[in-house]
């Protein structure tokens, strides 16, 4: 008995190993992909797939307004014989989006969550930001491929439809991506190199440096197990970018805090939230005592000037200047920022080949451009001078380069505008009804028209200015509506004001107020003329003037020595009876009319676009028009001024803060003639009785017609 179950065991052995020989599969061919034209790819394959939604409270009968919770993933897949650098792509969500989180991405203008995307948003890899080929990794999936897991909030869509993005796409540079292809709830498309694109001899594993208003290096010095040294660099490269008492956050993403710094320091220290933190469970005989911060979100600021030489927290080049960074043509040290920091790191990464720069960096100023700063990409290691004086040069162990531009502002969201008026009409046309935004508890209109003014009026608060638009809408028998439009709420304005239009040429006048206590040092302002006027600009007269040579049409104006301050908003030595003083600076440009003798004044002599300090400032939505009154006032006034502006560089003109309004114009008057008068396209005001407005320039629709 026992000789025949030997014999069974054996046999039953035997028929296994048979089956599983036959079983074996020596075929070269590949499992058929989900999809067939993934199979079909050379390139980056991109998926979008629609998981599940759940609908939301508070549920509403309103279907475009209900909300529904839902979970979305891509899918990356690099095809190419070669690897993907720093990948990045572009869902085009059109449903209101509200995105809470992301797995294995990072959304690449910083945004925070939860993140409003309805326009459609840009995702980088995080924390693996290249995409290895499947030649050099044997085909892993885990190194070619990533999925990106998205979770959020949309509306609109009510069940059983399938709310899709309009679109996805590639945002490498050098490739093409077809239309997506839509398949229920999916969405796919194979993006492939561009042939047009000469490809770029890169002899290093790590992308290009790129090019930006404004780029921050994360630059790390030294490495050990738990931490590293750190430098970061900020360079301004824009002609009008600037940043006054910079602040910089980014977010730590691997439970990293900061030990301590150099060149700058956070704005809260507090170490009981590094008690609370998960470093505290690791280190827990760490001293947290001396550590910087252990803020997810740590806000950087620059030293003050005073502590420059400090060699406990100062004491490195390019530090140290009270957050300023200014235009490299004003002043190219003091473009450069810097500071040194050192960084603990928390399991898994305690090695120290194992780094990670921070994300979702941001940065801003005082009264600056707004910056949107992206991702931050891996370069080739920076090579700075050897510290012993040699001839040689030291590398960093690893470097990162961010990427910030400046984009424009928003409708409401500017913070300075522009009025303008002329020599021929009485009436200054002010800044837009909330240019800078207005608050949510309003007691006026915030969608009213401003009023028109007298010149006097720009020289006194607007909160001041109610009596003084009341009495001129009387007195040009104009109503008044109710409520009051609101102000302005800028913190600095400027006015242009076109001065005289004679035989052989013009001029305008540009004067900046300060509605701020805060004092602006070494500011600058800029403006874009229309092509026509920025032919036969001739020159500035109190201020530095200077043209951009790689900026269209633009003239660049800085305080002269001396007068480089513009000082903040005073109280009036009568505060009861007068209202407080603005910080004013003011400057008559000259204009010939050698190469456009046939200007027309009322259409391309006002700006396109004015900067302050590197903010795009708010125009008005109306120019002035001509009128009789201003034919026969302009001929005189102009015939003064002709010879004010052809008198030589040491004529004079007021800069003062002074309520006066003669403080406006120009000291100094003499005889002249005054010829050309502008003209333009008139428009009839609806609902008036009897008035035209002009079109602004390079302005197709205005919101409102004009009369006065």
């Amino acid at each position: 008995m026992p000789h025949c179950l030997w014999q069974n065991a054996l046999l039953f052995t035997s028929l296994l190993l048979i089956t599983s020989i036959k079983c074996q599969d020596y075929d070269d061919s590949d499992d058929t992909p989900a999809n067939p034209a993934q199979d079909n790819c050379v390139g980056v394959f991109l998926t979008y797939t629609f998981t599940k939604r759940t609908k939301e409270y508070p549920h509403v009968k309103n279907a475009t307004a209900q909300a529904y919770a839902f979970d979305a993933q891509v899918t990356i897949l690099n095809t190419m014989s070669e690897d993907l650098k720093g990948w990045q792509f572009f869902v085009g969500f059109q449903h209101s989006e509200i995105l809470v989180s992301v797995e294995n991405a990072v959304l690449t203008n910083a945004t925070d969550f939860p993140a409003k995307v309805g326009n459609g948003t840009t995702f980088s890899g995080f924390p693996d930001t290249d995409l290895l080929n499947a030649i050099d990794t044997a085909g892993d999936m885990d190194q070619i491929q990533k999925i990106v897991k998205i979770k959020g909030t949309q509306f609109g869509v009510k069940p059983p439809g399938t709310p899709m993005p309009k679109t996805i796409k590639l945002m490498n540079d050098g490739f093409k991506c077809p239309a997506p292809k839509k398949k229920g709830s999916q969405m796919y498309l194979c993006c492939v190199k561009d042939p047009k694109i000469k490809k770029k001899t890169n002899t290093t594993r790590f992308l290009p440096r790129q090019k930006a208003d404004l780029t921050i290096a994360y630059d790390v010095l030294q490495a050990y197990g738990n931490n590293y040294m750190a430098q970061v660099t900020i360079d301004n490269w824009n002609p009008l970018g600037r940043l006054d008492n910079w602040n910089l956050t980014w977010e730590w993403k691997r439970g990293e805090f900061i030990y301590s710094m150099r060149g700058a320091y956070t704005l809260k220290r507090d170490s009981s939230s590094c008690i609370y933190s998960q470093a505290a469970s690791y280190y827990s005989d760490f001293d947290f005592a001396p550590v910087i911060s252990c803020e997810k979100k740590p806000i950087i600021v620059d030293l003050p000037p005073e502590r420059e030489k400090d060699k406990d927290i100062g004491n490195l080049p390019f530090c140290c200047k009270n957050g300023t960074l200014l235009p490299k043509l004003m002043n190219a040290s003091l473009s450069t920022a810097m500071f040194q920091l050192q960084v603990y790191k928390m399991p898994p990464d305690l090695n120290r080949t194992t780094l990670y720069a921070p994300q979702n960096w941001k940065i801003q100023g005082e009264l600056n451009p707004n910056y949107v700063c992206g991702a931050p990409i891996r370069v080739d290691p920076m090579e700075f001078p050897d510290p012993s004086g040699l001839m040689s040069e030291t590398t960093a162990v690893a470097s990162w380069q961010v990427g910030c531009n400046i984009t424009r502002p928003k409708p409401r969201q500017n913070r300075c505008c522009v009025s303008f008026s002329a020599y021929y009409n009485e009436s200054v046309i002010p800044c837009n009804t909330c240019a800078c935004g207005c608050s949510d508890a309003l007691a006026c209109d915030p969608d009213a028209q401003p009023l028109l003014l007298p010149s006097e009026a720009l020289l006194i608060p607007f909160v001041n200015r109610t009596a003084k638009a009341k009495a001129w809408a009387k007195l040009k028998h104009r109503s008044v509506p109710n409520p009051l439009p609101c102000g302005d709420n800028c913190g600095v304005s400027i006015n242009w004001h076109i001065v005289s239009n004679y035989r052989n040429g013009w001029s305008a006048r540009i004067t900046l107020f300060n509605w701020k206590k805060y004092i602006f040092k070494d500011w600058f302002t800029a403006i874009t003329l229309n092509h026509d006027a920025f032919l036969d600009y001739e020159k500035v007269y109190s201020f530095n003037g200077t043209i951009l040579n790689n900026t269209k049409d633009t003239v660049f104006m800085q305080g002269l020595e001396g007068l480089n301050y513009l000082v903040g908003i005073v109280n009036a030595t009568d505060t009861k009876n007068k209202p407080p003083i603005p910080g004013k600076q003011q400057t008559v440009i000259s204009f010939t009319k050698k190469k456009t003798p046939n200007i027309k004044l009322s259409k391309a002599g006002f700006p396109t676009k004015v900067y302050f300090n590197g903010e795009e400032c708010a125009l008005p939505n109306q120019i002035p028009r001509s009128n009789a009154y201003g034919l026969r006032a302009g001929i005189l006034r102009g015939a003064l001024d002709e010879s004010l502006v052809r008198k030589s560089d040491k004529s004079l003109f007021c800069i003062s803060s002074s309520t006066s309004s003669a403080s406006l114009r120009p000291q100094e008057f003499s005889k002249g003639e005054s010829r050309a008068e502008p003209t333009g396209e008139k428009i009839q005001s609806k609902g008036s009785k009897g008035g035209d407005i002009i079109r602004p320039p390079q302005q197709e629709k205005m919101t409102q017609t004009l009369t006065w």
